[in-house]
């Protein structure tokens, strides 16, 4: 804008007063907006116009909708005379004089500074040449005018400026206002900063840049966000949306006439997206921060400087609830702390985009992944089959693999949740039904956002909502990155591939063909499944993936609670602990992998059979936790001595369905029998640990190839996955495997927590004890728990013998018998049974000599005399034994037979 000074006046009879204010723009050489300190909104503003002096025009473009009217290029030197004052004034504190009004233009002198001390502007740009002196008026009385007009004719002598050789055609712009093809000059920068002007701010978001070196003149929207704007009114008026002007001036009093960089980075829709770069900061995340904008999704997948920190500051905003978001609550402003963000096991998931959670309490809650819409059918109702019962797991495309996805990453996993919003229940509406209350959260295990993964699996869309909609993902960015990756790879739902069929044969129910299906499931053997609904304790229904078939499944060899169900006399009463036994059935394996071993069929068509899952057998599981009864059917199963003995325990203990189990008096009857007689049957074993009470344990050698495979195959699984150091949390009777001194895992049960650093363990299969950090815990791998080998050190005492109490004597024993069967091989027969352990003779494993006697003969024990008639050989021997020990004052015998007066001195009782 150019602007010419009125005709010189003669100076007032008393000096103007002297007015201070900020600049806010250069119109152009000679002309400047002034405004004011802000105070509860935008300051007042004025234009001030230099007296004395005229600067050139600058360019003009021709007015629109005046075919007519040209574009006017800049006069010489103008835009250095803009660009000269702009430099130099710009945001700086000005003092000024009004000297004279003409035709609403107020015209002054201009100082920079606080005072009159300071630089004049008018004489700056005259003796640099960019400024010609208005001499018409001339009186020489005026000083200012004399210096003025000195000062240009210095300028001249020194061509400076307009007075410079050659007429200034150089500095003349060659301004481009439109641009042929934006997109392909926005790409042609590949997002690289290139320098600019701030020339005018439309609103706090959108501006008016004049891109250097080039001049061309174009107008950016900052990516990723919205200020409220002006709306234009019918009349030409605008009327501004609450906050607006107040957002237009925070990004005037930090850009507008700045020098910045502006990173280009999109044009949809002729419309230039961009970021502008300022020393001081991006006032992208300053409008974000301060409350004056929004974020907007269709522009921010293109922002480049990290969209989550336009999130973060615009959730900062709302969080301390300025400006626009005065108003704001935010969607889970009513739940506390705990309901908005915790840890559950993931117990079932209900499709693709909903799973079934246990929190800590112990309670259930279906969470929905925020802001995520599973694969659906288009046109549903003209491809269901009339005859065909429409199942959208298998019949919805992709619907099948994103459940899998879901079932294979989180089930009878921990998850952290986050909820994002709870999408209130809504009515049946024309054509859509009613959706019951909704907590939708972000859901994410070992970092991973479950919602992320599928939809960049293209196996779940990202729903769109409005722009004023805050009810969605906290990582809504990421999920439209994510689709926007699945699209552009052709991944899942965005394939052009054909869809994926699953032809899945329901056989539930189908007697004729369970028939012909029976032998093939019978002859495989163990058979892989997926549980896929659990009906009862024992009645499940199990998707078969070889066979790509649904069968309903009965629990062979127990007799479950029935839960209630209608019969044609009427509503069937559930038995007790009905609901306690599917609970326990649908936690341990509701749509895990299983394998399963067919035995039969029943006259409805479902299969009856054993259940394995990690190695546990579901029908002894039921039995153990006293939730089910044996079955008279299991006696041909080889399973059933340990249903059996999981039974007895139960009814001993009395526990749930046996809470109220009565044992009939059995009548006692007198066996006359011959006495039997003492059986030697030795076998060997390894003795791996003996004890200060001089019990010991020894392994079963028939079995220790089966512990040498085991602990081979579970080192190689813990190398090949090592488990993280201290995520165990021990308890006591956990079974384990810890870490020994020798670097090597072993298995292990928790016999004690004093603390996490002092954590007492038995070695299962060696007999030897430990105390240890629980870092050098981990869990039992299933594939290599006490089911797949029973523990393999077995404790034991010795028969015949009674241990000294003296701790001396003891410990003499106790040196002699780690000396000689330690880590060796012998030879062992039960003798009797005792309270804690069986009481066995041991042998040597080469000259089978009988140790126990030999600690007699040596006279380092004494004798624990036995009165069954069939052991009596044997105490005879060992009696004759100490006598000859006792007869040579052999050890303890060594100051006589103690034992008739002074037993309890010596430790002895007899």
């Amino acid at each position: 804008m150019a602007s010419v000074s009125g005709p010189a006046q003669t100076a007032s009879a008393s000096a103007p007063p002297l007015q201070r204010g900020i600049v806010k723009m250069v119109l152009s050489g000679c002309a400047i907006i002034v405004r004011g300190q802000p105070r509860g909104g935008p300051p007042p503003e004025r234009q001030i116009n230099l007296s004395n002096i005229r600067a050139g025009a600058l360019a003009r473009r021709a007015a629109q909708g005046q075919p007519e009217s040209k574009d006017t290029p800049d006069e010489p030197w103008a835009f250095q005379a803009r660009e000269f004052l702009r430099k130099k004034l710009i945001g700086k504190e000005v003092c000024f004089t009004v000297e004279y009004k003409n035709m609403h233009r107020e015209y002054g002198m201009v100082y920079l500074g606080k005072d009159t001390t300071g630089e004049n502007i008018a004489e700056s740009l005259v003796s640099e040449g960019l400024a010609t002196v208005r001499r018409e008026g001339f009186r020489g009385n005026n000083p200012e005018q004399a210096r003025l007009c000195d000062l240009e004719d210095q300028s001249k002598a020194s061509k400076k400026g307009l007075w410079s050789e050659g007429g200034g055609a150089q500095t003349i712009r060659n301004i481009k206002y439109t641009i042929e093809n934006p997109r392909n000059f926005v790409d042609s920068l590949h997002q690289k900063p290139i320098n600019a002007i701030i020339e005018h701010v439309r609103d706090g978001s959108v501006v008016r840049a004049l891109l250097l070196p080039d001049y061309y003149l174009v107008t950016v929207m900052l990516s990723g966000i919205k200020c409220p704007t002006f709306k234009r009114e019918a009349d030409g008026t605008e009327t501004p949306e609450p906050f607006a002007a107040e957002a237009r001036f925070f990004t005037e009093s930090r850009l507008l006439q700045r020098d910045v960089q502006i990173i280009l980075e999109s044009c949809p829709n002729q419309i230039i997206l961009g970021t502008i770069l300022h020393p001081n900061g991006n006032i992208t995340e300053l409008l974000l921060k301060e409350g004056f904008a929004r974020c907007v999704d269709w522009s921010m997948a293109v922002y480049t400087q990290g969209a989550e920190k336009l999130r973060a500051a615009e959730r900062s905003a709302k969080e301390r609830k300025v400006r626009i978001w005065k108003d704001y609550v935010a969607p889970t402003a009513n739940l506390d702390q705990k309901d908005r963000q915790f840890v559950a096991k993931v117990m079932q998931v209900v499709n693709a985009d909903a799973m079934v959670v246990k929190l800590n309490s112990g309670e259930y809650k279906t969470i929905h992944l925020s802001s995520i819409r599973p694969p659906r059918n288009e046109g549903e109702e003209k491809n269901k089959d009339k005859d065909k019962r429409f199942r959208p797991l298998y019949d919805i495309p992709y619907m099948f693999e994103a459940r899998e996805f879901l079932r294979k990453k989180l089930i009878g996993k921990k998850v952290n949740v986050t909820v994002d919003y709870i999408r209130a229940a809504t009515g049946p509406g024309e054509g859509t039904p009613a959706f019951p209350e909704r907590t939708c959260a972000t859901v994410t295990i070992g970092g991973i956002n479950i919602a992320e993964a599928l939809v960049s699996k293209g196996l779940a869309t990202v729903i769109r909502y409005r722009q004023d909609d805050d009810q969605r993902s906290s990582h809504y960015d990421e999920l439209l990155a994510a689709e926007a990756r699945a699209i552009k790879n052709g991944k899942g739902l965005h394939s052009k591939k054909e869809v994926p069929i699953h032809r899945v044969a329901d056989i539930s129910g189908e007697t004729q063909k369970a028939k012909q299906f029976l032998p093939f499931l019978q002859r495989a053997g163990r058979s892989e499944a997926v549980v896929e609904y659990v009906f009862s304790g024992s009645r499940l229904k199990l998707y078969m993936p070889k066979e790509t078939c649904l069968i309903t499944f009965l629990l062979a060899g127990i007799e479950c609670p029935r839960s209630s169900r209608n019969t044609p006399g009427g509503m069937q009463v559930a038995e007790p602990f009905s609901d306690e036994a599917m609970l326990f059935t649908k936690e341990l394996v509701l749509q895990r992998e299983v394998e399963v071993e067919v035995e039969s069929m029943d006259k409805a068509g479902n299969f009856i059979g054993w259940l394995h899952i990690e190695g546990v057998n579901l029908s002894v599981a039921l039995v153990e936790n006293a939730l089910s009864k044996v079955h008279f059917t299991a006696e041909r199963s080889a399973y059933y001595k340990t249903l059996v003995a999981a039974e007895e325990g139960c009814r001993q203990r009395k526990e749930k369905i046996w809470a109220n189990y009565e044992e009939k008096p059995v009548e006692e009857v007198v066996h006359l029998s011959e006495e039997k007689e003492r059986v030697a049957n030795y076998k060997p074993v390894y003795v791996t640990e003996i004890t200060d009470t001089l019990h010991f344990y020894a392994q079963d050698v028939e079995t220790g190839s089966q512990l040498e495979s085991l602990m081979e195959t579970m080192r190689a699984e813990i190398a090949a996955q090592p488990p993280v150091e201290g995520s165990y949390s021990p308890r006591r009777g956990d079974y384990c495997i810890a870490k020994f001194a020798d670097g090597e895992w072993y298995r292990a049960r928790v016999e004690k927590v004093e603390s996490p650093a002092k954590v007492h363990v038995f070695y299962i299969d060696y007999g030897n004890r430990e105390v240890v950090s629980s870092t050098r815990l981990a869990p039992i791998p299933p594939a290599f728990s006490t089911r797949t080998l029973p523990v393999q050190a077995t404790e034991y005492t010795f028969a015949f013998i009674q241990v000294p109490q003296d701790e001396d004597a003891r410990a003499d024993v106790v040196d002699c018998v780690v000396r000689d069967i330690q880590n060796t091989q012998c030879l062992l027969n039960v003798e009797y049974s005792g309270a804690t352990c069986p009481h066995v003779t041991i042998q040597f494993g080469d000259t089978k000599e009988d140790v126990g006697l030999g600690l007699v003969k040596e006279g380092l024990v004494m004798v624990d005399v036995r009165k069954e008639k069939h052991l009596q050989k044997m105490v005879t021997e060992y009696l004759n034994s100490q006598e000859s020990a006792k007869s040579a004052r052999l050890n303890i015998w060594r100051y006589g037979d103690f034992r008739a007066d002074d037993a309890d001195e010596f430790g002895y009782s007899r």
